[in-house]
């Protein structure tokens, strides 16, 4: 009867042309309303600064503050209303489950937006199989039977796919990842832009914001410790492990950036050697991304279930096994250049990359995008006078 009456009460104010809250909306705003008249945590980081800026919490409110939070769970240990309070405040809990809605509701195509749900470790691990398997069987059918899938070619691995192949299955499926992410960050922006002052981003702004970024500066518990991961005890490792993640990720990208001037500008097409800075920016980044996400997986596995959505674990395990394969084959096709193995290695280490960027739009990579979105509203926001002139930021 309730779930009728709620249905009910929605479909009127949908009606009148209110904006209706979901349900994990809805336990956010009412935990913050809890926090804000509390404010203990209020110097764990950007969410709770935002928070007080607020007496009520609209949707985009909600929207921004919950993709302000970096789920350290600093706040969950730090609270006297959590669980088994009757007030039952869980903050990294409550913002993770709406995080997850505003990927699937920003998302572009918005048919698309139900990807978040199923894109789980079986669907990504499948996903990879699957496109291997079709490039296997391309080297199949254009050498000598399955003698092709054992040989060393000559020419390295341009030798089995030709330049402007790959550049022909991997630019559409990149490009597009770029677009669809590119524009529901756009969308999320426009939406959070009023709610967060409306003021125009300006360079102290975007500088601020970079460094908490790029130092994952709300990973620190709020006083430098570390946050929490199975239990109260603080713990740098998802910092470090994040770290060693991202900027992996980035000098890998760089390393194909790089080698695209070489081929394009310079006339030196692929395979390159030591010294050169391709392959200096690929291997660092190849072990440094297989070393971040094998820790990144450990700690997920053990990571207290009070501290995130247990619904997006799948999606956050399929992101991680697919940055640790292509880490971790890239590598392999790198010690194995020159060999029999070659082919095999690179059809994996290839269907592995494709898959990457095809999950891309839909899946954990977009929390990096819009966190990034929402910590460069807050250092706007926070720039301007209080609105409420209750304390300064």
């Amino acid at each position: 009867m309730q779930t009728l009456e709620a249905l009910a009460r929605d479909a009127r104010a949908l009606a009148n042309g209110d904006i209706v809250l979901s349900a994990p909306e809805t336990e956010v705003a009412r935990q913050l309303q809890i926090c804000n008249a509390c404010r203990y945590c209020e110097g764990f980081c950007a969410v709770f600064p935002a928070m007080t800026r607020r007496l009520e919490f609209g949707k985009a409110d909600i929207h921004f503050i919950a993709n302000l939070c970096h789920n350290c769970g600093a706040c969950l240990h730090a609270c006297q209303y959590a669980p088994p309070h009757e007030f039952a405040v869980n903050v990294p809990q409550a913002m993770a489950q709406v995080r997850g809605q505003t990927y699937a509701d920003y998302a572009w195509p918005p048919a698309l937006g139900q990807l978040y749900q199923r894109n789980g470790l079986t669907l990504a691990l499948a996903l990879v199989a699957g496109l291997t398997l079709f490039l296997l069987l391309a080297v199949v059918l254009h050498g000598q039977g399955l003698a092709a899938l054992w040989h060393a070619p000559v020419g390295g691995f341009y030798g089995i796919f030709p330049h402007n192949l790959l550049v022909g299955l991997f630019a559409p499926v990149f490009l597009f990842a770029v677009l669809a992410l590119g524009l529901g960050v756009r969308r999320f922006w426009r939406d959070v832009t009023p709610a967060t002052s409306g003021a125009p981003l300006t360079a102290p702004a975007t500088a601020e914001a970079t460094d908490a970024v790029l130092r994952l500066k709300y990973l620190d518990g709020g006083h430098g410790d570390g946050c929490h991961n199975e239990d109260d005890a603080y713990t740098l490792s998802r910092r470090r492990f994040h770290h060693l993640t991202f900027y992996g990720f980035l000098l890998c990208f760089a390393a194909t950036s790089v080698a695209t001037l070489y081929h394009y500008l310079l006339g030196a097409p692929a395979p390159y050697d030591l010294p050169s800075l391709p392959k200096l920016l690929g291997g660092v980044g190849g072990v440094s991304l297989a070393i971040g996400t094998a820790g990144l997986w450990r700690l997920n596995q053990r990571r207290h279930p009070q501290h995130g959505d247990a619904a997006q674990k799948p999606m956050d395990r399929a992101f991680i096994a697919l940055l640790f394969l292509t880490a971790t084959s890239g590598l392999a096709l790198w010690a194995a250049r020159g060999t029999a193995a070659l082919p095999l290695l690179l059809c994996l280490h290839l269907g592995a990359v494709m898959a990457l960027f095809a999950t891309m739009p839909y899946g954990k990579f977009a929390h990096g995008i819009f966190r990034t979105a929402a910590l460069l509203r807050h250092a706007v926001e926070k720039r301007q006078p209080h609105p409420i002139g209750l304390s300064a930021d």
